[in-house]
């Protein structure tokens, strides 16, 4: 895999990233949090419980309002392990893709178990976490791709038939890796997806989801983004269904106003490439961030994946300070979100000031410890 470009970091270049890192993140979340109470319901059936308007606000699921799922947990897991690969690179060893698995791994655990076991010091910070050991709608794809040890590769991915929108919400971290170039983002996250999910349309709706977000962060606009996504997509065998999603989604915004007919003409199959053709949708023609989370949920079609990447596109294009703040104050986790959020910025912009070859802060290799577990 590659590595990062070292850029010199002024502070208003690290304060903008971190922004957008934060932005992302909590973006994702919110999304997926406004989703979560009608995941699953057709428009009617949100309208008759939401009103005519349907789902305006955050709503009850899982006990409480503001309460996040699977998609989100995983996005986090994705950050952990991000870190993580950062970290052992100093160590000679350098397979991101084991890293992001060792990850996925440490949150199949929270499904399984009560609660933290502190014997395992190898989890890191992250795994910690009590609130993460909640089992909030994971799909059985999920659970079987991470049941056992075995890494899925794309020679041999898990589940070559699963096409599911939720690999591509944990992708979209990937995209945070600015000093990467574009197309070994969207190998990273190609490389993660299959362990999970290994249909072609999947796969490559993670890769290129990452792009879009890569070149978001990196300050591009939402349609520079998406083209940048399309011209690495094109040469990669089975690209075509996440391509022709892509390009309806551009098609769409030039057909009238934006409402729920549309964003489930183009989400309603409820595969990945259909998802995210939604979600880049949303993002386009929102008018601000509370618009367009609105429309990215007020669907037939997988609303709390769709409106979770929204939020996330949305968040690496504006950063936090755009995100509504009254849906911030209830969201589930934000102090974890945030605390994350705010190492990953600090380990991209001052990785070597943390850790090198030499030496490191044992404070942060407690947080994310160097060895995996053997």
């Amino acid at each position: 895999m590659g590595a990062t470009a070292g850029p010199v970091w002024g502070r208003a270049e690290q304060q903008d990233f971190r922004g957008r890192v934060r932005g992302t993140l909590l973006g994702t979340a919110v999304g997926d949090a406004l989703g979560a109470p009608v995941a699953l319901h057709g428009i009617e059936e949100i309208r008759q419980e939401h009103g005519p308007e349907g789902v305006v606000d955050l709503a009850p699921a899982h006990g409480r309002r503001g309460a996040v799922t699977h998609l989100t947990q995983l996005t986090l897991f994705t950050v952990d392990g991000l870190i993580r690969a950062q970290v052992r690179r100093d160590t000679g060893a350098w397979h991101p893709p084991t890293d992001l698995h060792r990850a996925y791994l440490r949150w199949a655990a929270t499904q399984r178990d009560w609660g933290p076991d502190l014997r395992r010091k190898d989890d890191g910070w992250l795994a910690r976490e009590e609130w993460l050991y909640a089992r909030r709608d994971p799909t059985r794809t999920l659970l079987l791709g991470l049941g056992d040890e075995v890494m899925g590769t794309l020679d041999s991915p898990k589940s070559p038939g699963a096409a599911g929108p939720e690999v591509v919400a944990r992708s979209v971290p990937i995209g945070l890796l600015v000093g990467w170039e574009p197309q070994l983002v969207a190998q990273l996250a190609v490389e993660c997806a299959v362990q999970t999910h290994g249909h072609p349309t999947a796969y490559l709706s993670a890769g290129a989801c990452a792009v879009i977000v890569h070149a978001l962060a990196c300050g591009d606009s939402l349609d520079g983004a998406v083209q940048r996504a399309l011209a690495l997509l094109a040469a990669r065998p089975g690209h075509e269904p996440v391509s022709e999603a892509l390009q309806r989604a551009l098609g769409a915004v030039r057909q009238g106003l934006p409402g729920p007919a549309r964003v489930e003409e183009l989400a309603g199959e409820g595969t990945a490439a259909a998802v995210l053709s939604g979600a880049v949708y949303c993002a386009f023609v929102a008018e601000d961030v509370r618009h367009g989370l609105r429309l990215a949920v007020n669907h037939g079609a997988p609303s709390g994946a769709t409106a979770a990447l929204t939020g996330g596109l949305l968040g690496a294009l504006h950063g936090e300070t755009a995100l509504p703040p009254a849906w911030l104050a209830e969201l589930e986790g934000r102090p974890t979100i945030l605390e994350l959020a705010d190492d990953f910025a600090m380990e991209m912009t001052q990785g070597p000031a943390l850790h090198n070859p030499a030496g490191a802060s044992p404070g942060w290799l407690a947080r994310y410890p160097r060895e995996l577990p053997g």
